[in-house]
């Protein structure tokens, strides 16, 4: 299968990735010791997948405020950063590039992970939604307001984390700014209803996002900063009043900050009944944000070698084909069929399902 735009080396930041398939961040619920750190299970994870031009890991928590599901793990601690510079280490050896991703949930919690005390968010509200606890399956419930001065704190608590990716051999962060998780929460005018500078009109809105974009860049650089959003998400979160209007303005912002990478997600599902929502969201951004562009979610081989082709974005990175297909890149370079992955292993912890599926070289 030759000519294939998506198999063609491309700079991204201050590296040159061997190809633009990229492994999207993905929950997988593999920390499941007590200091929430990456095990050598994950480390053998991450180095099967290293063929990706880069792998973005899994969401790790900034701090023990951001934990929102169970066995996530954490860059917050010393044992957790040792344990994602096995991954790092692992993934170096066999030639392969990795960002760690940074994240904070919200109200996308429970008070199960917090001793009791309440998650916070910008605002009091419930997002009617479960959480995945210790104990099982539970109702959220209604989260406590941060103060204009814990903002500022987790601000800096992203700049901290992504201080100790470094520390972890990482080559580079991706701030998680979609999902509904509390980045996006800011964002959004059904989750924001603030009356401090973080709140009200978008350029308030947004300042949360900028800020921690700038304090991530300060402590590691832009060229190894990445910024994930998902303009058409109405997961966890509501859509704005004037989403198009929001992410137009963020995301042409974001142009300036000389960024590794802007790492958007499609829409999903139908929203034809949503006012003022970007359905086509590579093709619309591409003309909005002057950078490299990364695009994610429904894609399969031929979709991603035409929007690489069209110059829509520059890579494509992929969640689901890459559970079951160690090997992705190859597969697709030989045109060789994927394998489907058992969704009943996602998230249940050890190997099977996780690190058992073979690659081309290794399959009976």
């Amino acid at each position: 299968m030759t000519d294939q735009p998506i198999l063609t080396p491309v700079k991204l930041g201050r590296y040159t990735l061997n190809n633009r398939i990229a492994m999207a961040p993905m929950t997988r619920s593999r920390a499941d010791n007590p200091e929430r750190a990456p095990t050598d299970l994950i480390a053998q994870y991450y180095a099967q997948r290293a063929s990706a031009g880069l792998i973005i890991t899994e969401g790790s928590q900034i701090s023990p405020q951001g934990i929102g599901y169970v066995h996530t793990p954490g860059i917050h601690t010393p044992a957790q950063v040792a344990g994602w510079r096995k991954v790092s280490d692992a993934v170096h050896a066999r030639n392969g590039r990795i960002f760690l991703q940074l994240w904070h949930v919200g109200y996308v919690s429970h008070p199960d992970f917090h001793g009791g005390a309440l998650p916070v968010a910008p605002s009091a509200i419930n997002p009617a939604t479960q959480a995945y606890t210790p104990m099982g399956l539970k109702d959220t419930v209604t989260a406590r307001a941060l103060e204009t001065h814990e903002v500022k704190q987790i601000v800096q608590d992203f700049a901290r984390a992504a201080k100790s990716a470094m520390d972890a051999g990482m080559d580079g962060v991706e701030v998680h700014g979609a999902n509904g998780y509390l980045i996006e929460q800011f964002l959004r005018d059904g989750t924001n209803l603030r009356t401090d500078q973080y709140g009200g009109s978008v350029a308030n809105r947004a300042r949360f996002l900028f800020e921690v974009t700038e304090a991530v860049i300060a402590a590691v650089g832009a060229d190894r900063v990445g910024v994930r959003l998902s303009p058409a998400n109405t997961w966890n979160v509501p859509a704005d009043s004037d989403t198009r209007g929001l992410y137009d303005t963020v995301i042409g912002a974001l142009s300036a900050y000389g960024l590794a990478y802007l790492h958007l997600r499609e829409a999903q599902g139908d929203l034809s009944g949503i006012a003022n929502m970007v359905t086509n969201v590579t093709e619309h951004y591409r003309r909005v944000y002057r950078g490299t562009l990364m695009t994610n979610t429904g894609f399969d081989r031929d979709r991603a070698n035409e929007v690489i082709r069209k110059g829509d974005a520059d890579l494509v990175a992929f969640g689901v084909p890459f559970i079951a297909n160690p090997d992705l890149p190859e597969r697709f370079r030989r045109g060789a069929s994927l394998a489907q992955a058992d969704q009943q292993t996602f998230y249940q912890g050890g190997a099977k399902g996780y690190i058992d599926y073979p690659s081309l070289s290794t399959a009976a």
